[in-house]
């Protein structure tokens, strides 16, 4: 373990037992050592990760290709509908099975031919009958175990999380009105973005940023000033974003909003690396993975209560997600420019309104 590893582990304990009201952002170091991200995406294996939502896979058939710490995925619904987070090395020689997303009866592995079923059974192999140490029914694809929670899909990379949906139990009563499951995925996007993965995950889950960097995207909607944290828990954290009284309503509204629930968004982070915005018409969400220290790759998308992808109400709204994610990405590409500095050792946080989500998670990194 590295002398700043050693450091940076014994500043964020000692950090992590401050009272909120001397709540303290964590030094430059902690977003950009090397070592210390090799610690934590050790850490990050044995927790439950987002990788992507089950709208991009409906039909049997239905595929997508990812990537998660290091790990090829192949994430499919087979012939009798079931779900399955399958690896995507061919049990050959190692190469990928698939590409891209699609739908697809079989995968072929373009090296050798090797052919997989959608639930991950070798169905061919060619010319391999004369091999003694050839056995079709031990080469099937690893299978990763997998929660899906109101739409989103979680795999643990270390076969031994405890089960998910359980620990999200105040954050499902929070959000419940707002009917995640009567949402359809209309937009989905991969990006890559030139900063530290825990930079964007505590950006987009503070709201103190939200009039000074968006003056014209967001902050008309939803102004710093009417900010309100949200009770936390060790998966979870998050504000109430308030509509500003004089922007338009945001329906349509499910009938089962309350009058409250209508002029607000939940924003909320379940841990480690699923941020939402969730408006009361539409929702807004990032999947993010560690690329390096200086690096995240991004899968954002958008659902709806209309299953309409081309209506111009879901290409409105994505306008304005593309809008306010440049602002952030322009602002977190100068922020890791800028914390290569020797002499930044972190600041006060703003108070639990407006920056009280970063200082929970801080104390969850902390715990972990």
């Amino acid at each position: 373990m590295s002398e700043t590893t050693v450091a940076l582990r014994a500043r964020l304990y000692k950090l992590s037992a401050l009272p909120d009201d001397l709540a303290h952002s964590m030094p430059a170091s902690f977003y950009t050592d090397a070592d210390w991200l090799t610690g934590e995406e050790d850490m990050l294996r044995r927790q439950w990760m987002c990788i992507g939502h089950v709208g991009e896979v409906k039909a049997p058939g239905d595929f997508f290709t990812t990537e998660l710490l290091g790990e090829q995925l192949l994430v499919t619904r087979d012939r009798d509908g079931d779900l399955r987070v399958l690896s995507n090395v061919c049990r050959h020689r190692g190469n990928k099975v698939a590409e891209g997303s699609g739908n697809a009866r079989k995968f072929i592995c373009s090296y050798h031919a090797w052919a997989y079923g959608a639930d991950g059974a070798l169905l061919l192999a060619p010319l391999m009958k004369g091999s003694a140490a050839f056995d079709q029914s031990k080469c099937s694809l690893p299978e990763f175990p997998h929660e899906v929670w109101n739409g989103w899909l979680f795999i643990n990379l270390s076969n031994n999380a405890a089960p998910l949906a359980s620990q999200l139990e105040t954050l499902q009563g929070v959000i419940q009105n707002y009917h995640t499951d009567d949402r359809h995925l209309v937009f989905m996007e991969e990006d890559t973005w030139a900063c530290n993965w825990k930079c964007l995950f505590e950006n987009f889950m503070e709201g103190y940023h939200l009039t000074a960097t968006h003056l014209d995207t967001l902050h008309p909607i939803t102004p710093t000033r009417l900010c309100r944290k949200m009770a936390g828990s060790d998966a979870h954290t998050g504000y109430h974003a308030f509509y500003d009284p004089a922007y338009p309503p945001r329906g349509p509204f499910h009938e089962d909003l309350s009058e409250e629930e209508k002029t607000n968004s939940p924003m909320y982070g379940v841990y480690p690396n699923l941020v939402v915005g969730m408006a009361t018409n539409f929702t807004l969400f990032m999947i993010l993975r560690p690329d390096g220290t200086d690096k995240v790759k991004i899968r954002w998308g958008v659902t709806g209560l209309e299953d309409a992808p081309d209506s111009e109400n879901v290409h409105d709204y994505v306008d304005l997600c593309r809008s306010f994610n440049a602002e952030d990405k322009e602002k977190l590409e100068t922020l890791q420019v800028a914390l290569k500095s020797r002499h930044y050792d972190g600041g006060p946080l703003a108070p639990a309104d407006f920056e009280g989500c970063v200082w929970d998670f801080l104390k969850w990194m902390a715990t972990r």
